[in-house]
């Protein structure tokens, strides 16, 4: 399930971002929302090119929600992407994510929309399903107000995947819109204590400190955690959810919980296809200079084109 090591320019991006270790506190978060800003402002001066974007909001449970539209340099109307980012549901924003979901939005011909869902601590989970779900429904209903055809497809990586799993199943359960497929980017799900990738690579980009600590700020307490809606795993059936994409890294400690999803889904009939990368980390498809990540994200891209006819 693992390369012998992990891929060079992986462990070098890597080593950059150990420097600056995770603040377990409320205070610590804030200041590290706010420090991140310019830093992400620098990362982001030279995007991959897009046909264009668009800051938004939408409606959402709680008041309106901020969101990004990425649209293709092509005529619309486009099927499009509702994506969540990751971040442990704690971290994590459109700036984060947006050399990601420039390259997504390239590779496939559909348009991304961008998620800015509600955070942890601030505010636990449901919080962050409640602002997922109404924005796949907000995305499906309202075409004409994203250039879309209405054709929609769910994505998000980590805590994204999670949201982007649970997005699928809420709809299927709650006769919700039609979803043409989900693609699940080491998807915070199934973790489990005793899983081997747990034991083995908890420490490379993810802590144990860290894992507990988002578990903490968005579960809050076991009884959340074992809903279906804060983890899929949980779900006694999910037969009628959208097929699958589900793609996990090598060296990532949430690596078996994805994995266990994948053969959920498949034995519950639900058409799945799953890749690991095996010299990867948590993480990887946002790195910029790690040329596998632009390998996964136009293999993942290719899937969502056929699914929603842009092939």
């Amino acid at each position: 399930m693992h390369a012998d090591q992990i891929d060079p320019q992986a462990r070098e991006a890597v080593e950059r971002q150990d420097r600056f270790p995770l603040p377990h506190s409320r205070r610590g978060v804030k200041l590290l929302r706010l420090v991140t800003r310019p830093a992400m402002w620098l990362q982001n001066r030279n995007p991959p090119g897009v046909g264009a974007t668009v800051d938004r909001t939408i409606p959402g449970p709680a008041g309106e929600i901020d969101a990004r539209l990425y649209l293709p340099d092509a005529d619309g109307p486009f099927p499009t992407i509702v994506f969540f980012h990751g971040g442990g549901f704690v971290l994590g924003s459109l700036e984060t994510h947006d050399w990601l979901c420039r390259h997504l939005t390239r590779e496939s011909g559909c348009a991304v929309l961008s998620i800015d869902y509600r955070l942890a601590p601030e505010h636990p989970f449901p919080a962050a399903v409640e602002d997922a779900s109404a924005a796949v429904e907000w995305a499906a209903g309202n075409p004409d107000a994203i250039y879309g055809t209405g054709e929609v497809a769910v994505a998000g990586d980590s805590a994204g995947g999670n949201l982007a799993a649970v997005s699928a199943l809420m709809a299927a359960e709650r006769d919700g819109p039609e979803i043409a497929r989900q693609t699940l980017l080491y998807p915070a799900v199934g973790i489990e204590e005793d899983q081997q990738s747990v034991r083995e690579h908890t420490g490379i980009v993810l802590s144990e400190a860290d894992m507990e600590w988002f578990d903490h700020c968005y579960y809050r307490n076991e009884i959340h955690k074992r809903n279906p809606y804060a983890d899929p795993t949980n779900a006694a059936d999910v037969s009628g959810v959208a097929p699958a994409t589900v793609v996990t890294a090598g060296f990532d400690p949430l690596r078996d919980g994805g994995k266990a999803y994948a053969e959920q889904l498949v034995r519950n009939g639900v058409p799945t296809r799953y890749e690991n990368y095996d010299d990867m980390v948590h993480g990887f498809m946002t790195l910029r200079d790690v040329d596998r990540a632009l390998e996964a994200i136009a293999d993942v891209a290719d899937d969502l084109a056929d699914a929603l006819g842009e092939d």
